[in-house]
């Protein structure tokens, strides 16, 4: 994990990526969230979902049983691109090209190496599309989900993105789904697990 991590903060695959790398703590978790990439201010604070798609995804999680602070300790964050994209020029912030998420993908796949995690969080549909199909959001969210990502059997329960220019999960069918979503969570294994145990041994 420290040689992996040393070599991720150090990348610098993408010229038109604004850094530094962005990544959460580096705890040996068998659960991995999956963020789209991080925004402007998330750099300044030295993690993900510092910003206020971050506040609104942690009161949900706060919801089912585990803070801010014990979800940082004991969850590996990860994002499909670690370096913030810039803005679009017609508002919101710029999507990594298909080469951006490419040199990123190498990352993901050397953490589930790393992890073999028992359940993966896809948050947003960048996320989501890099480990399953994904037409309408509705098709996808409020389900737990088989998949084989990175040559790893694991399972998936997709989350919407918590950005406040997302209104998907603050109307229906976004809001049933959602609370389907995170039922799920709550039941599995692997998060009835964190919320019970200590905090997971950090590298």
């Amino acid at each position: 994990m420290r040689t992996h991590r040393t070599a991720l903060f150090n990348c610098s695959k993408c010229p038109e990526m604004i850094g530094p790398v962005v990544s959460g703590s580096p705890v040996l978790s068998k659960i991995l969230l999956i963020g789209q990439a991080p925004g402007d201010k998330e750099g300044g604070f030295g993690k993900p979902f510092a910003w206020t798609a971050g506040k609104t995804m942690f009161k949900w999680f706060e919801r089912i049983g585990i803070d801010e602070e014990n979800f940082r300790q004991r969850v590996y964050m990860a994002a499909v691109c670690r370096c913030f994209p810039g803005k679009n020029p017609k508002g919101g912030d710029r999507v990594p090209s298909p080469d951006e998420i490419d040199n990123c993908a190498g990352w993901l796949q050397a953490e589930v190496d790393l992890l073999k995690p028992d359940l993966i969080l896809p948050v947003g549909k960048l996320a989501i599309v890099q480990l399953m199909p994904v037409k309408k959001l509705d098709e996808v969210i409020g389900k737990l989900h088989p998949v084989t990502f990175h040559g790893h059997h694991t399972e998936a329960i997709p989350l919407p993105h918590p950005s406040g220019a997302s209104t998907w999960h603050r109307k229906e069918p976004g809001i049933t789904l959602l609370e389907s979503a995170l039922t799920i969570l709550q039941q599995h294994p692997s998060w009835q697990q964190l919320c019970q145990d200590g905090i997971s041994d950090v590298v």
